[in-house]
């Protein structure tokens, strides 16, 4: 089905549809068109502060929307009024979201269409365009887990659709066979930017030979025709499960948002599109089919018009929002109410590696919750390139166990929508440096989304990290501290295998984003006793590895293996060492305490040292233990280099060389 642009008044094929369908639909699109001129009215009365037109590419939103079932989810933006109206949001709601009133869906911490309304089935943007195309996947993964026929449709814009997540969502939906339809709204401008400087294929319906799916062109302006393709698309893909490219050719009459105006755009283009208006087309079309009467069509405006004043109105009379710092902070994490299980009285237990103990808290995560899921590449027949899920793709399956493409953030994107659709999910990034390519996906998408929308998000991202192993500056980075200033997540860095098995089992219940270190050198250097049964730890609690009189040493991780050593080589210096296990949030109370006694802290980290998180705690610690304290807080971390490949640079590279002389350099205080 393919269109070429003509400037000429649309021409409708009814098919069979009643003409109480072709009233429906015209209702549905007028209320955005009304909505859309209410708003640029507010605008300049000032009673409105910002607003992203969609005035001309109505009849995608609403035909997409009318043309799908009531359980299958739409990923819209910025410019899909019609699908928040078409799925019969409450207008006041709606209204006061975007005027940043606490009734509103984020409670006034996010603007526009920037929210999702799980029981509505509509899951809106964040403003990096491409994000919740993978969304969007993990969405519809949940759909074909649960064997249902759930679809899920997410829209994307031409500019938008040059973002590397475009690819990487349509090829992991072509791969795992996801029914999804990626709407492509073609209206000829990414902001300010034409087509012409945006890409060089002639249409974007080509790309979906590349991935080995189909490709559908519509006119975008043409309500019935969107609404025939999306309702065709949606019943062949309910059976046949495949992803489709759905592109819709349009033209937005305003500006990218009304504040940047149109004087970018040949004024000749408004004209041509203004012949093919979606919703005087429409409207014109059905009053010469005689469906719809004049005297009809002005009552309708009418009760629109008055439902408008009336939400407005209300809206309007809403308080300002009372900022309230406790409700703030709570709202950050999901509500999270720990069971703690202790390994069972008398229970075999054996000495285990680190590697092997987070291998069995994985295994005994699937056993407990059926409906995890593991993903990472190369984790199913080649077991994860630590053997850590070696076999469990025979015991578990691969729906569960699940190899993914070189993709980091469609993966963590489809945690994401798995999660929304109430399911666990752990992503393995292979070498934790890896995290970059998916780090919009974690920063601005797992741990932002219960603050703005209370949608829990259950995703454990496994981190394979650290120095030791001589793999050079890509494979061996300490990169917690970038999570670390991150609120929403929780990050977590075991030193031993009883604590990394225990840690695990309780982060893949946590309804919160949790990033998992997990240190390659102590994989298997460090073996430990490790309960055989399934137990758990509590999150946001430190341990003391040594009880101490005269420094404390606030540590986590290889960290401890240093600090240890250390003590056997300084036994005339008393160390508590405090092992950290958990770093955001980290156990204050526990280390202050400590401080407290001794009077002397000394903090220490592989990662590098300026920006490392060790800054954070010294200075916290400083500030609240200050008239305890008998000497600085002191710091040790690794160079201010990336991390070097020779065994002889590496050695110089980490803060482990100087522990000893800075323990030394305290005690002396």
């Amino acid at each position: 089905m393919q269109t070429e642009t003509t400037f000429a008044p649309l021409v409708f094929n009814r098919r069979n549809y009643s003409d109480a369908l072709l009233l429906e639909l015209y209702e549905a699109i007028l209320l955005p068109r009304m909505i859309e001129e209410k708003m640029l009215i507010l605008l300049r009365q000032g009673k409105v502060s910002k607003w992203f037109s969609g005035i001309g590419q109505e009849a995608i939103s609403v035909g997409v929307t009318k043309g799908l079932d009531s359980s299958d989810y739409i990923l819209p933006l910025h410019r899909n009024l019609g699908v928040f109206t078409g799925r019969n949001l409450e207008l006041k709601k709606l209204f006061c979201q975007w005027q940043g009133k606490k009734y509103g869906y984020t409670k006034g911490r996010d603007r526009s269409f920037h929210f999702g309304t799980p029981e509505h089935r509509v899951i809106g943007m964040i403003s990096h365009l491409g994000a919740m195309l993978g969304v969007a996947d993990g969405i519809s993964l949940a759909s074909n887990l649960d064997k249902d026929t759930v679809i899920s449709v997410a829209f994307s814009g031409d500019g938008g659709a040059s973002e590397g997540d475009f690819h990487e969502a349509i090829n992991t939906a072509a791969v795992w066979e996801l029914p999804v339809i990626f709407l492509v709204e073609n209206n000829g401008y990414g902001l300010s930017t034409p087509s012409n400087e945006q890409f060089r294929c002639k249409q974007f319906i080509d790309k979906a030979i590349g991935y080995g799916i189909e490709g559908i062109q519509v006119d975008g302006n043409n309500i019935l025709d969107v609404y025939e393709a999306v309702t065709s698309i949606a019943q062949k893909m309910r059976k046949d499960r495949k992803p489709v490219i759905l592109e819709c050719m349009t033209f937005r009459m305003r500006g990218h948002e009304e504040a940047s105006g149109t004087k970018y755009v040949p004024k000749e283009l408004f004209e041509q599109w203004e012949i093919k208006d979606p919703v005087k087309n429409y409207e014109r079309f059905l009053e010469e089919t005689g469906v719809l009467t004049p005297t009809r069509a002005v009552m309708l405006r009418e009760r629109i018009k008055n439902q408008l004043a009336e939400a407005w109105e209300q809206t309007f009379a809403e308080p300002e929002i009372v900022a309230n710092i406790e409700e703030e902070l709570k709202d950050v994490y999901a509500p999270f109410v720990h069971e703690l299980t202790l390994p069972s009285s008398g229970g075999s237990s054996q000495t285990k590696r680190l590697v092997d103990a987070v291998s069995d808290g994985l295994r005994q995560g699937l056993e407990k919750d059926p409906g995890l899921i593991i993903m990472g590449q190369d984790i199913a027949e080649y077991g994860g390139v630590f053997k850590v899920t070696d076999q469990f793709h025979k015991d578990f399956g691969k729906e569960r166990i699940r190899n993914t493409p070189l993709c980091e953030s469609a993966i963590l994107g489809s945690a994401l929508g798995l999660s929304i659709r109430g399911r666990a999910s752990v992503v393995e990034m292979q070498f934790a440096d890896f995290v970059t390519c998916g780090f919009n996906q974690i920063i601005n998408n797992l741990s932002k989304t219960h603050y703005r929308w209370n949608q829990a998000v259950n995703v454990t991202v496994r981190m394979p990290s650290g120095a030791g192993v001589g793999a050079g500056p890509f494979h061996s980075q300490s990169n917690e501290a970038w999570f670390f200033h991150t609120p929403g997540l929780k990050v977590v860095y075991p030193s031993n295998p009883y604590d990394a098995k225990g840690l695990l089992t309780t982060s893949l219940l946590d309804p919160n984003p949790v990033i998992f270190f997990e240190h390659k050198y102590l994989y298997r250097s460090v073996e430990g006793e490790v309960p055989d049964g399934y137990y758990n730890l509590p999150l946001g609690k430190g341990n003391i590895v040594s009880k101490g009189e005269d420094i404390t040493v606030v540590t986590y991780g290889w960290g401890v293996s240093w600090c240890m050593e250390v003590q056997k080589m300084l036994p005339e210096v008393s160390l508590e060492i405090i092992d950290l296990r958990t770093l955001l949030p980290w156990d204050e109370e526990l280390v202050f305490e400590s401080v407290k006694n001794t009077g002397k802290c000394i903090v220490v980290h592989e990662d590098c040292l300026t920006g490392g998180i060790g800054g954070e705690i010294a200075a916290t610690i400083s500030e609240k233990c200050f008239k305890n304290l008998d000497a600085p807080v002191m710091r040790v971390g690794s160079l201010d280099t990336p991390v070097p490949f020779s065994n002889h640079l590496e050695q110089q590279f980490l803060g482990k060389r100087i522990l000893a002389d800075k323990i030394k350099e305290l005690s002396a205080f």
